[in-house]
Order: structure tokens, then sequence, then C-alpha cells
């Protein structure tokens, strides 16, 4: 089983393999085969059918991973912190440790980079560890006006480069580096000592996560640029679902075998 320690000394060794769960079941198929799974609140989006993340709970995020840690026995579990859960350090450090004390989560994670440094640092130096967040991030849409991709001006990489020092500073042991230019991602990586976790960032990060059911082809609404589906589970779930009322309809399941 990965470590805090475990990962943040991967950094330029080896991949590192992240996905998001949010429960028992799923979290039990993904324990051992990755690295780290996240529960984040993109689940608001995916299984929730919301516009965005925001409104996803303190309440809401420690069900989700207090079932997701049921299921994943020997693999590192992060927490993501929801909106308006650490707008100041009291506030960060309450809700964070609500995490530890109620779930087996071993690390939350909080998105922003110079502006939240000093939550970070809050956290990590009360024993609780960080996994950091720049980038594009969701939950800054509303202000942002949207899922703007980042790294394409010289003021925007000079920016990114200060809020991936300013994470690294605060204590975070890795950060996920979401929606950025593929090259800046790669020169940010190389400029900090902790690992770098990337989505739609390209391949030049110490490792990768995927939402698991845009990854596995459950989510249909859309599919983003940065997405490979390794399965078409969708259609796999609604042909087993179809022959299923075919045969209750029919009357051939249940068949003798079935019954008791």
């Amino acid at each position: 089983m990965q470590t805090i320690s475990s990962i943040k000394n991967s950094k330029s060794k080896t991949q590192i393999v992240m996905i998001t769960a949010y429960d028992a079941l799923f979290a039990s198929l993904f324990d051992t085969k990755v690295d780290m799974i996240l529960v984040g609140d993109s689940l608001n989006m995916s299984f929730n059918a919301k516009a965005d993340t925001l409104s996803a709970t303190m309440e809401i995020m420690l069900y989700h991973t207090k079932a997701v840690c049921a299921g994943a026995k020997d693999t590192l579990v992060v927490c993501d912190m929801p909106f308006g859960t650490y707008t100041d350090e009291n506030m960060a450090l309450k809700n964070a440790s609500k995490v530890y004390q109620e779930t087996n989560a071993h690390a939350v994670k909080i998105e922003g980079g110079q502006e939240r440094a000093h939550i970070i640092k809050a956290l990590t130096s009360n024993s609780i560890a960080v996994m950091g967040h720049i980038g594009l991030m969701p939950q800054f849409v509303r202000q942002e006006g949207g899922y703007k991709i980042r790294g394409k001006s010289e003021e925007d990489i000079k920016q990114l480069m200060l809020d991936a020092k300013a994470v690294e500073e605060a204590g975070a042991f890795c950060m996920v580096i979401e929606g950025v230019k593929a090259e800046v991602a790669k020169e940010i990586t190389k400029s900090i000592s902790i690992p770098t976790i990337g989505i739609g960032s390209g391949v030049g990060t110490d490792g990768q996560v995927l939402v698991w059911s845009d990854a596995f082809g459950f989510f249909k609404e859309f599919k983003p640029k940065f997405v490979k589906h390794y399965l078409n589970g969708a259609k796999i779930v609604e042909d087993a679902v179809i022959s299923y009322a075919d045969e209750v309809r029919s009357k051939t399941f249940p068949a003798k075998e079935h019954t008791y």
C-alpha cells in the first residue's frame, strides 16, 4: 500500500496512478490496482446531475469517503474538500479534522495556489496531509466564467509557477495540475520537489487522474478531450438491462437453477 511518504518519494521515479471512486463497490474493484483513490466532488456532476461541483457539501463528501474507505482497504484515499468548507484556517482545520475523525481517508485535497497556501499550511502544521490542486479549478468555475485552459500567456504561466511553489512550500505532499498546457505542466513538474498528478495537462507530470465514469464510458453527456474510454461501460450496462428485462417479461428468468 502506498503511503504519503511513498507517494512523495516516487517523484521522477515511477508514474502515479489515481482514479476517483464514490462507493464501496467500485472502490473495492480499484483497490490495490491504483496508487490513490480520490473521492472527488466531481460526484456532484457525474452522479447527482448538477451543472458544477459547487453544491457538494461536507456531509456528502464524508458519506462517500466512508463508503470508499470501506471498499478500498489497501489504497491511499484522498477526500476532496468541497466548496465553502475551507474559506479560512479555522474552518478548514475544523472540516478537515472531521475527515480524519469520521473516515479512514489519508489526506484531503484543497483547490488553490498562492491564495490558499496559508490554508494548506494550517492543515499540514496540524498533521493533516494535503494534496494541492492548481490550474483549472472546478470550484472557481463561476468566478472564472467557465472551464478555461490555463498556461496560455506568459503572465498566467508565471502565476502557475508561483502557485505551484506556494503549495509545495505550504507542505502539500503532491498536487493535481488540471487543464494546463502540456509544456507548462511539464515545466512546473520539473520546478518543484513534490509529485504532480495531471488531468488534461499532458504526459509530463508525475502521474495521472481520471474520473472513473469518464474513463470507463459510463458518463454519456460529453467526453472531454483529455479523456480516453477504456470501456464502453454505458452500452454494456444498457444491453445487460435489456436482456434482463426481456427474460423477466418472457418468464425465462428465473429458471429452475435460480429457484429455491
